[in-house]
Order: C-alpha cells, then sequence, then structure tokens
C-alpha cells in the first residue's frame, strides 16, 4: 500500500476513496481508452448512465436480499419544514464527525453497484431483431469492510462490454472479448491469472444463485498477483432477460459482460512495474512521456 500512498499524484481518503491527478489520470484514462477500443471490435453503443438507479428495478434480479452488505443509498432528509427545522437548529454532527440525522425521506434509488444494470433497465421490455453489443463506464459504490487505495474502493470505476442476444451469440462474444483482453494484457506483460469465482452474495450458502454458480461457474476473473481482481468475463444465461422481460428469438435473452476495474488495473501496472511512468509497459509509457 505503501507505494500507493507515498505517490505524489494521489491522495487517498479514508472514506475509501481516491483522488489522482497527472500521470496517474493520464493513466487511468489510457487504460479506459484501451478498454473502449476492444469494444469497438464488436461496434459496441457506448451509453452515459445517471448515478443512481432505482431500487425496484435492480430488485428484480434480487439485489437487496442477495449484496445488503454492499448496498449504497442516497439519503435526504424528509422536507418536511419542521423536521428540517429540528435538524438545522441541534448540533447537526457529532464529535466524531457523524451525521445526526432526523426524519429521512423515502429512500427508492441505490447508488450504482454495477455498470451494467443500467442496460437491462434500458432495454427492459423490448423484442431484439440482433444481438446487442454495448459498453458503459460508471463510478460504481460497494460498501466494503476495509478499503485501500486504488484496490478496494467505496467507489470506483467500472468499464463493461455487454452483449444481449442467443446463448451462442453471448457465448462467441465472451470467448472472442476475452482473446482481446488477453492480447491487450500480454502487449503490457501484466501477470495475470484467470480463476473461476463467485460473486460475493450475503449468507452465500444458504443463497441459491451462490450454490448454482458452484455448480455451473459463469464468473471467470483476471487476477493480479494471486489475490487482486482487476475485471471478470461474466456469462448470465438468460438471467437478466427473464426478469427484465427482454426477448430474443421467440425467447428470453441471454446476456454477458466482460468488466474492468479501472482503478484496479491502475494497481496492477503500479504494483509490476514500479510507481514511475518511465518504468510502465512501453505502450502506456509512449503516450504519457
Amino acid at each position: 500500500m505503501s507505494d500507493f500512498l507515498t505517490h505524489p499524484d494521489l491522495r487517498f481518503h479514508e472514506n475509501g476513496q481516491t483522488s489522482f491527478q497527472g500521470d496517474l489520470l493520464k493513466l487511468f484514462r489510457l487504460l479506459d481508452a484501451s478498454f473502449l477500443r476492444i469494444a469497438s471490435q464488436f461496434n459496441a453503443n457506448e451509453h452515459r448512465f445517471p448515478i443512481f438507479i432505482p431500487a425496484k428495478e435492480l430488485q428484480k434480479v434480487h439485489y437487496l436480499s442477495s449484496f445488503p452488505h454492499l448496498a449504497t443509498f442516497p439519503v435526504t432528509l424528509d422536507s418536511d419544514a419542521k423536521n428540517l427545522e429540528t435538524f438545522s437548529n441541534s448540533e447537526p454532527l457529532s464529535s466524531g464527525g457523524e451525521v445526526k440525522l432526523t426524519k429521512i425521506a423515502p429512500i427508492k434509488d441505490l447508488l450504482t453497484p454495477a455498470a451494467c444494470y443500467h442496460f437491462y433497465v434500458h432495454h427492459q421490455g423490448s423484442t431484439l431483431t440482433g444481438p446487442l453489443y454495448l459498453t458503459t463506464r460508471a463510478r460504481c459504490f460497494r460498501r466494503e469492510a476495509y478499503y485501500a487505495p486504488l484496490e478496494r474502493q467505496w467507489s470506483f470505476h467500472m468499464r463493461e462490454i455487454v452483449c444481449v442476444g442467443t446463448s451462442d451469440e453471448v457465448q462467441a462474444f465472451l470467448e472472442t472479448c476475452r482473446k482481446r483482453v488477453e492480447e491487450f494484457i500480454a502487449g503490457l506483460g501484466l501477470k495475470i491469472e484467470w480463476l473461476i469465482a463467485t460473486d460475493p452474495f450475503f449468507n452465500p450458502s444458504k443463497n441459491p444463485k451462490f450454490l448454482m454458480q458452484k455448480l455451473q461457474p459463469n464468473k471467470t476473473e483476471m487476477v493480479f498477483d494471486g489475490k487482486l481482481a482487476i475485471g471478470s468475463v461474466n456469462f448470465h444465461r438468460n438471467y437478466f432477460g427473464e426478469a427484465f422481460a427482454i426477448q430474443k428469438s421467440g425467447q428470453e435473452a441471454y446476456s454477458g459482460c466482460v468488466a474492468f476495474g479501472v482503478e484496479r488495473w491502475m494497481a496492477a501496472i503500479i504494483r509490476q512495474f514500479g510507481p514511475g511512468k518511465r518504468t510502465w509497459p512501453g505502450a502506456l509509457a509512449k503516450e504519457i512521456l
């Protein structure tokens, strides 16, 4: 962690977020541009979505039941004048910096936990005439037991490339996209293992979706240094197609995605090649120097 904390272009905030500038900001942009080039090989349609996503939409895939420990909610005070006056006239902060909330307004949204959810909400109820290839970069939020700069953050950026279509179309996309990612990794010389993984369910042993993932693996992670997952390849089967009534060829559509945690890719570059830009892989250093 020390090499990140002492980097002149990075500031780590104890609430699980980082600020960066200079060469690190250039590295962030170069990595995301590389992922976007991979997406362009599929003519993926790029989107930009809001930072909030409706809770009622996420619960169609049981997100709140499966990942309550990760969820982050936008909270506001109830707009009742008396409630606001009570808050305003009291001491709003504790000595530890905790906000002393009075009555809060109803919560109907979550801060985006993963980039791809927006696509299924956006296309719900549609009938596809061909496969969809989509991409977006989202600021995502997941509460964690602890935080570490770039590697484990409450707020981070995720680039995803998504395919929605038939089972064959999605699996062909995932196979081809993984090959493109492997070529990119080989070009950087980054030391990555591909490992079967499961999602971080709450009470996993009691969650049927976790058991299904164990029996029929559908998630493969790109793992750096044996412990840091910097991306993943995911075959969702027809789970989202069924939940959001997306049809293709007379049945619920299948979907899959390739996801990149941009800050974690930055961490892997710095861990392996050092904090100085002159030691970074040639394809990246050439653009920054």
